[in-house]
């Protein structure tokens, strides 16, 4: 299977996210189209966070994809773009995802890839509806941390929060990392059949899926966000929409997406 949206490929940018949103805000946007950099010098994460990338180390792109669905009917999106992120790296690596869960791959909600509680990727997702009817278009950005992780957590230093993984501890000593462009397009492939499902489907045939590759389910964690006092609980997997379910003594309650981030408490 090869692509079906437009593929373009360029050696330097500050961000792929910013560059396809510019086209969308400037409605030049038509076909889906997936842009990836080899070197991407202002990339971000969540939050307005810094993203850091090498281009010999690490994978970043983003696709711009329209859906038929109103921005509020997304629920779920980044969660179900993880599992097309593991779909993706299964099949670039010719492992089978039951091998990649054994080995400690897994999805934190609601954005990230662990190997290992370590960090290994990371997922934003930007965009819109211009106008009532028009298509709901949504540039998902996505970067992985291919090789050198030590590398990845020096240069971060104190900024680190938490291990760095990398593709490549996945892979067995007598095998090697395929090479960039070969990741990136079954990552897309990936990513074009899940989004298609998506957008007819919405996210809850997928919930019991995400579960399975839930990092910190039954644990303790707390939740803190933007001007928000900390929230903490048991994870408890998450809804049909893809909002985090957290246990508090005789309660149970929905977190929904936003600018939260999920550590697991001592």
């Amino acid at each position: 299977m090869t692509a079906n949206c437009i593929l373009e490929r360029v050696a330097e940018t500050k961000s792929t996210n910013d560059d396809l949103l510019a086209r969308w805000r400037a409605g030049e946007l038509i076909d889906p189209v997936a842009r990836i950099a080899h070197n991407q010098t202002a990339g971000k994460g969540r939050s307005g966070r810094k993203w850091l990338a090498k281009p010999k180390d690490s994978i970043c792109f983003s696709l711009a994809f329209p859906f038929r669905r109103g921005p509020a009917e997304l629920s779920g999106l980044s969660l179900l773009v993880g599992l097309a992120v593991i779909t993706g790296i299964a099949q670039a690596c010719s492992l089978d995802e039951a091998s990649l869960h054994s080995l400690g791959l897994r999805l934190k909600w609601p954005n990230d890839l662990l190997l290992n509680n370590a960090k290994l990727g990371g997922i934003l997702i930007e965009g819109g509806q211009a106008k009532v009817g028009e298509p709901t278009w949504m540039v998902i950005g996505i970067g992985i941390n291919l090789r050198n992780a030590k590398s990845f957590e020096m240069d971060l230093g104190d900024q680190a929060m938490q291990k760095v993984g990398s593709l490549d501890q996945l892979i067995p000593p007598s095998s090697s990392l395929p090479d960039k462009e070969f990741i990136w397009l079954k990552l897309i492939e990936s990513l074009e059949r899940y989004l298609a499902d998506f957008d007819q489907s919405g996210f809850a045939g997928y919930q019991h899926q995400w579960e399975c590759w839930d990092a910190y389910s039954e644990q303790h964690v707390c939740i803190s966000s933007a001007n928000k006092d900390p929230i903490d609980g048991i994870a408890k997997g998450i809804d049909e929409y893809g909002a985090l379910l957290l246990q508090q003594d005789h309660q149970t309650i929905a977190i929904h997406a936003g600018d939260v981030s999920l550590r697991v408490q001592a």
